[in-house]
């Protein structure tokens, strides 16, 4: 193993998420050699969901360091050479740049929900759901706001688009996640032509010296060559000088996109559930659907097949804000508790709690959720005088909520009988064996599959790409590499829904539907 560290026989993934740049260090048989994190948290600032540039490079800077020293420890060797590498982010949003290479406006991210009149009109003209958080409709929506910075805009791009930028030099963006900046065609692997062209029609009048197709990422799907290490960009994600450039890179991802890689979720008739600070699912489709759902976000695999998705904003953050309180309360009591202990041992008591949560109802909602119609987000409990407040039902009363309006989505698939093989979840809910999959399985009424890697999540899976990009054979597909060469024979487990906890699970839902204008009333205040 240290010859292959040494000579370069590895793949590094990174994926900034949500609340933490992961990087994961892969051999050539795909199994993890050495990781590294950090931690990070969003802003909200003048009403705005933002990262500060700054903290992408000081945390991408300090994830790779983690990552080398987990490899100085554990092989004794110091890392300079990688055989490829891969990034992925959280996708959407929006990061339009100058001709000077400036940022014109603070990073907004996906967690935004105030793109509300330019997504309904650009889904009016395109008849095509465009969501609030892609970045069109941001773009539209500061035009539509006669922001002064949309003159001297000369390029637009996700956050895996721009850190790959920095690094690389390539204007580029894999296939997945260009799908969430604007509507793809599958059929050309690159952005709809005819709504390229509807768009600057809309927005002739106002005279501005650039076209939309000048503005976007090169759209390149998995495999391709994306470019290489720059001396620059060696420099910036290690400023030791230890690691050397020219190393090749593959498209940069979205994390939808590494999720489905991540749990073999890329072939017709398969679907993942990504389950983290958002929920979302991905659904690979053998036909369209019957029509457009605002509910639905249509994009497609690193490879461009069409899938369905169903995102929802919010996933753990409220429960991660419990466990915290939790925690506290602990350290003051004198108790030796981590983290960790804690999640596991909440978690493992909501599964002794009642079906339908004896009448606690919570919502997650820590920002808009568009699947349900919430334009801002409010984070509740509520309960009835006679409902049955113990612990485990107060825990699976959150873990309910984790899952709520993904549920509401994907029963829209459900009623279009989109034939589902399997859905495979990973990501921090299905960290505490069992329990994250139970609540999911009775939520979606089918079986949900989680694999022994569904903790690794994205940098994992973009790792994944990268080296198939390296290494595989002429006219492989990805769906044939992933099945041939990185997930045959690998340990999972799979739970088949309880018809007490379906029924229980549905039960609440009503209540939670119900309760849905106490949460927008909250909202609004």
């Amino acid at each position: 193993m240290n010859s292959a560290i040494r000579d370069g026989q590895t793949a590094l993934g990174i994926e900034l998420g949500s609340t933490r740049i992961k990087a994961v260090l892969i051999g050539a048989d795909h199994h993890v050699l050495a990781v590294g994190s950090h931690t990070w948290q969003d802003q909200l600032v003048n009403g705005v969901w933002t990262y500060d540039l700054d903290q992408v490079w000081a945390g991408l800077q300090d994830c790779y360091a983690s990552l080398k020293a987990d490899v100085q420890h554990r092989y004794g060797e110091t890392l300079t050479k990688i055989g490829v590498i891969g990034i992925s982010a959280m996708m959407h949003g929006y990061l339009p740049f100058d001709s000077k290479d400036h940022l014109l406006t603070p990073f907004r991210t996906w967690r935004n929900t105030i793109t509300g009149e330019a997504a309904s009109m650009l889904t009016q003209l395109f008849s095509f759901n465009m969501p609030q958080r892609w970045s069109l409709s941001h773009l539209y929506q500061a035009i539509l706001n006669e922001e002064d910075h949309i003159k001297d805009i000369r390029f637009l791009t996700t956050l895996a688009g721009y850190v790959h930028w920095q690094l690389t030099g390539q204007k580029v963006l894999g296939i997945g996640d260009a799908s969430g900046m604007m509507p793809v065609d599958p059929a050309t692997c690159s952005y709809d032509d005819g709504m390229v062209q509807k768009f600057d029609a809309l927005i002739a009048s106002k005279g501005y010296p650039w076209k939309l197709e000048h503005l976007l990422p090169q759209v390149l799907v998995a495999g391709e060559d994306a470019g290489t290490l720059t001396k620059t960009g060696a420099k910036l994600l290690d400023p030791s000088g230890d690691l050397q450039p020219g190393i090749p890179f593959c498209p940069p991802e979205g994390d939808a996109g590494t999720g489905m890689v991540a749990t073999n979720s890329v072939a017709v008739r398969t679907g993942n559930v990504s389950a983290g600070t958002s929920i979302f699912a991905m659904v690979v489709l053998d036909k369209p659907l019957s029509k457009m759902y605002p509910e639905i976000d249509m994009v497609t695999t690193p490879s461009g097949k069409p899938v369905a998705m169903v995102h929802c904003n919010s996933c753990t953050s409220d429960i991660n804000a419990w466990i915290g309180l939790f925690k506290e309360f602990a350290d003051m009591s004198g108790g030796c508790f981590t983290s960790d202990m804690l999640y596991n041992q909440l978690f493992s008591k909501a599964l002794e709690g009642d079906r339908d949560c004896g009448g606690i109802v919570a919502f997650n909602c820590y920002s808009g959720e568009p699947v349900t119609g919430l334009e801002h987000g409010c984070p509740l409990m509520t309960r009835q005088p006679d409902a049955k407040f113990s612990l485990a039902n107060f825990m699976r009363a959150n873990l309910y909520s984790s899952v709520a309006a993904l549920a509401i989505g994907m029963g829209i698939l459900k009623n279009e009988e989109v034939e589902i093989h399997r859905i495979l979840g990973h990501g921090g809910l299905f960290k505490t064996p069992f329990v994250g999959q139970n609540i999911l399985a009775a939520a979606l009424d089918a079986p949900v599959t989680v694999m022994e890697t569904a903790s690794e999540g994205g940098a994992w899976g973009i790792g994944l790409l990268a080296m198939y990009r390296l290494h595989h054979a002429e006219g492989e597909t990805l769906e044939d590499y992933l099945d041939s060469k990185v997930f045959a024979g690998m340990p999972s487990k799979t739970m088949t829904p309880d018809h007490e906890d379906v029924t229980g699970f549905q039960a609440w839902l009503e209540k939670y539907c119900a309760y849905l204008p106490v949460e927008r009333a909250a909202a609004r205040l």
